[in-house]
């Protein structure tokens, strides 16, 4: 009864932030942060009903007839409540960051910027929660207003109105596709339960009605070919509301693949394929175009294309397994593709808010603009390297990690009958791989071209506030604990997917207390949690041979002329760009 109600008083807390925002608008100083902080209460509650959903049980709010379609309820079970933790506590760090955005001069002052936040996050917590047609689809429309109004509130030419208008357009495309879906099933169930649905047998009407869903969840991911509102949209939000778009509310996409996975469970082989080969070519396409893209906030979203494509690409995995009735696969495909959307939405997150500052002080997002900005502003400059190096991958974040596995997933190829899926398996496997590879390409120009190059003359600084800096160290961080405490994030995940999958099965991607596999024993182990104890320590080892080899003149001071072309007639100041490095 007293999560019930804290769940109730965080619901009313975000509809007090939008009635403060539409009442007294941005106008009065020492109002303009007040939805911001209630946001941040509002998600700071739902994040404890989330933690006492694992530890006590599930919880459930009947709302009877009260809306005149069916029976209307809220429940939160394990599954919820992985989704309200995680994305409820990056909302309440990125509203915190909000409240001191919000009061910059360069910040914008326009009625509904708060409203369009606040509605967002309150559609992902009813999204989460929601266990019939009406209710998810009512919020799911509302996340789609959401998306419009935070891409329209402070739009200035009419390239930026038909940016907006495209997300809108996209974002209905996969609303009417889900609800198409919910027809169907709908109708041939009798009933708009989610639960009804479970017994439905396949089919044609269940296998079209699974394409279409699937197809809606992707077009909020940001699956080719419904991608290209992502870098439009991305790019004329404000501030760190792109961090609540990126980070947050795509992730809704992520649940719903799970949720319905569980409810409709086997899928047709053409889906099977069809989510590898789409996921594989989205992965590719995103981070080849993220690696020549000139404008940073493109590039960020550019590369949010590219882990909608891995994310997809995992769960195809699982669904190949469910295919095929390999619960091992499934375990292994469902476990990587949850990992991999926490390290991306935490990283993702942490590149916009950086981003904030960075924009700020260049006064534009043109990467060939931008020199030295890492040294200007230390602190977004360090977040923005580490959220950097995570979704390119590398250890030892937490995007190491979760590629890692989703890598190890489609090398399962050779124990799958189906020809098509195997075959399909090994496309999507090499698309994923060559990415990993062409990631670190994208974001090495970006940490040494524009991060770590040398500050422009007449470059000042704002300066950074100390709880800004905070959250975005908090974040940043993020992308390093996590991959220490890996095991421990394997049994969470274990516990959350419980409803879709036996926990015993997850279980089995530790190999022992401090040690991972991908599910299957004796495939191969990695332990990143010792990556934290053997780097450091190979670093070290380096070091000291480096010093006993130069016998003491390692740090003895050289001064030699500046390389900067091979060739003897090019002048100093002639150097590549941002671009020219990726034509290299």
């Amino acid at each position: 009864m007293l999560i019930s109600s804290v769940f109730e008083i965080a619901l009313l807390f975000l509809v007090a932030a939008i009635a403060t925002d539409l009442l007294f608008g941005p106008s009065r100083r020492y109002l303009r942060g007040l939805p911001y902080v209630f946001g941040a209460v509002g998600s700071a509650l739902n994040l404890a009903v989330g933690i006492s959903v694992l530890m006590s049980g599930p919880l459930i709010i009947n709302f009877g007839s009260l809306f005149g379609i069916g029976t209307t309820a809220l429940v939160i079970d394990n599954l919820t409540a992985l989704f309200l933790i995680w994305l409820l506590g990056l909302a309440f760090l990125v509203s915190i960051f909000s409240v001191f955005w919000i009061n910059k001069a360069s910040s914008p002052r326009r009625r509904g910027l708060a409203t369009g936040y606040i509605l967002l996050l309150g559609s992902v917590v009813v999204i989460l929660s929601a266990r019939d047609a009406f209710t998810f689809i009512f919020a799911w429309e509302s996340l789609t207003l959401a998306f419009f109004i935070l891409t329209s509130a402070t739009r200035q030419s009419k390239i930026q109105a038909q940016e907006s208008w495209l997300t809108l357009v996209i974002q209905k495309i996969g609303g009417a596709s889900i609800l198409v879906g919910f027809l169907l099933l709908a109708g041939k169930s009798g009933t708009l339960l989610f639960s009804d649905w479970r017994i439905l047998q396949t089919g044609s009407v269940h296998d079209i009605a699974y394409g279409l869903i699937v197809l809606g969840f992707g077009a909020k991911l940001g699956i080719v070919p419904l991608q290209g509102w992502m870098p439009d949209g991305y790019s004329i939000a404000s501030g760190p509301t792109r961090a609540a778009m990126a980070g947050i509310a795509a992730n809704v996409a992520v649940y719903g693949l799970l949720r319905f996975f569980a409810i409709l469970g086997r899928p047709p082989v053409w889906l099977v394929v069809g989510v590898l080969l789409l996921g594989g070519a989205t992965a590719i396409l995103g981070i080849a175009f993220a690696g020549v893209e000139r404008r940073l906030s493109k590039l960020i979203a550019y590369s949010s294309v590219e882990n909608a494509g891995i994310i997809f690409t995992a769960f195809g995995v699982a669904l190949a397994g469910a295919a095929t009735n390999d619960k091992m696969l499934i375990a292994l495909g469902l476990l990587a593709a949850t990992l991999h959307s926490i390290a991306h939405s935490i990283a993702k997150s942490t590149l916009f808010i950086s981003l904030v500052n960075i924009e700020s002080e260049a006064n534009s997002d043109d990467i060939e603009h931008m020199s030295g900005i890492g040294k200007t502003l230390p602190y977004s400059g360090i977040s923005f390297t580490i959220g950097a190096l995570t979704l390119a991958g590398l250890p030892p974040t937490i995007g190491f990690v979760s590629e890692w596995l989703v890598l190890e997933s489609l090398m399962q190829e050779f124990r799958i009958s189906s020809l098509a899926i195997r075959l399909a398996l090994l496309a999507a496997g090499a698309l994923v791989a060559l990415t990993s590879g062409l990631a670190a390409l994208a974001f090495l120009r970006v940490i040494g071209l524009v991060l770590l190059g040398k500050p422009k003359a007449d470059t000042k600084g704002p300066g950074e506030r100390l709880i800004p800096k905070a959250v975005m160290l908090i974040m940043a961080g993020s992308c390093f604990a996590i991959s220490i405490v890996t095991p421990w994030e394997i049994r969470f995940a274990a516990s959350s997917l419980s409803p879709i999958i036996p926990k015993l099965l997850v279980d089995g991607a530790l190999h022992s207390p401090w040690v991972i596999q991908p599910v299957f024993s004796n495939f191969s182990i990695l332990s990143p949690s010792w990556l934290f104890i053997a780097m450091p320590s190979l670093f070290a080892g380096v070091l000291f041979l480096t010093l006993l080899a130069s016998k003491g003149r390692y740090f003895k001071a050289r001064r030699v002329p500046p390389w900067h072309s091979a060739t003897i007639w090019v002048e100093r100041n002639a150097s590549y760009t941002a671009f020219g490095f990726t034509n290299l």
